[in-house]
């Protein structure tokens, strides 16, 4: 879109329906502002999103939720040991006609939706993990050499238990950098638990309404594209990536030192869209430094990793995240 003007007008649009979408949202998931946000900051970028979270938050009820309002077909699939590729993809099936002849004939899997549930995604073996690859990536997957595009939009939410470990497969790192942001999800406090109480145990369920179609959703994708961003967040989105790669020059310190592998391009790319994506759920017609220093965390975290020794001396993550983006967003305030 060349017109600066129309621009604006779509972005304001857009920004009063997702408030709508947000309030619809709202009467079913009470208090998790932030996760609602970066999980539908992750729709509008055309990612992927990892929902890190103990059991009984309500991360399948957000996923439920947001198929509802989002307008779009969605499957489940509950990862298992035992769980085989072809139980997510789909296979071919021999069939005989009346006359005799065979022939064979594709059976779609769960796949084939617009938003797929991946429930305790790491309880599935490498193998059935490994199949969703090429899925998130290049929205089609290959099935006896046959290319079947999915539907558009495509997008997988998946689920992770961080603390019950036993009988899981670690996700590789390739299919952790297809997820667009890890969002944690933590426990209410306590009057946020004091509302969901109430609302959740009387006779009546509260029901979430459709706002967006999936044409709509696709067009609020590209409007998310075309919105601008300035040098200075360009810059510090690079400043704050190379920074977190310890073989780098630019890199201080605590990451030569602790980390042992930091991001790739992917976290640059991931960083430039859900900050504009955060700023049109604010309402702000083009994203900021702050909103780069917010998603550092959902972005970075899950593209890099802790030495050995730093693990050793009880380092942790997320707190090096933390050290690095204030460090950075110092200096590029400052300059």
């Amino acid at each position: 879109m060349s017109d600066p003007d129309a621009l604006v007008a779509e972005i304001e649009a857009l920004g009063v329906k997702l408030g709508e979408a947000k309030a619809s949202i709202a009467t079913r998931i009470i208090g998790q502002d932030e996760v609602v946000n970066l999980a539908l900051a992750a729709m509008l970028s055309g990612g992927h999103a990892l929902l890190m979270g103990l059991p009984g938050l309500g991360k399948t009820l957000l996923v439920d939720t947001l198929s509802t309002v989002m307008g779009l077909s969605a499957n489940r699939i509950q990862f298992t040991p035992d769980l085989m590729p072809a139980d997510i993809l789909g296979s071919e099936v021999l069939e005989t006609a009346q006359d005799g002849s065979r022939s064979f004939r594709f059976i779609q899997g769960p796949i084939f939706c617009q938003l797929l549930m991946a429930d305790e995604i790491n309880r599935a073996s490498p193998r059935t993990q490994s199949a969703l690859l090429q899925a998130m990536q290049e929205r089609e997957v290959t099935i006896a050499g046959d290319h079947k595009p999915l539907p558009r939009p495509f997008h997988v939410l998946a689920t992770q238990n961080p603390i019950e470990q036993e009988g899981t497969y670690p996700l590789p790192e390739a299919q952790l950098d297809r997820f667009l942001v890890k969002i944690d999800v933590d426990y209410p406090d306590r009057e946020t638990e004091r509302g969901i109480l109430l609302a959740t145990t009387g006779t009546a369920e509260a029901e979430a309404h459709e706002v967006f179609t999936p044409e709509a959703l696709i067009q609020a994708q590209s409007v998310v594209r075309q919105m601008p961003v300035g040098e200075a967040v360009v810059e510090l989105i690079l400043d704050l990536v190379r920074a977190c790669r310890p073989d780098s020059a630019e890199a201080p310190e605590i990451v030569k030192r602790a980390v042992s592998w930091g991001p790739g391009p992917r976290a640059a790319q991931a960083l430039m869209l859900t900050a504009r994506a955060r700023a049109l759920l604010d309402g702000r017609l083009a994203p900021s430094p702050e909103d780069v220093a917010a998603l550092a965390r959902p972005v970075l975290s899950h593209r890099m990793a802790l030495s050995f020794a730093a693990r050793a001396e009880g380092a942790v993550l997320e707190q090096v995240i933390d050290e690095v983006t204030a460090r950075i967003t110092r200096i590029g305030l400052a300059a």
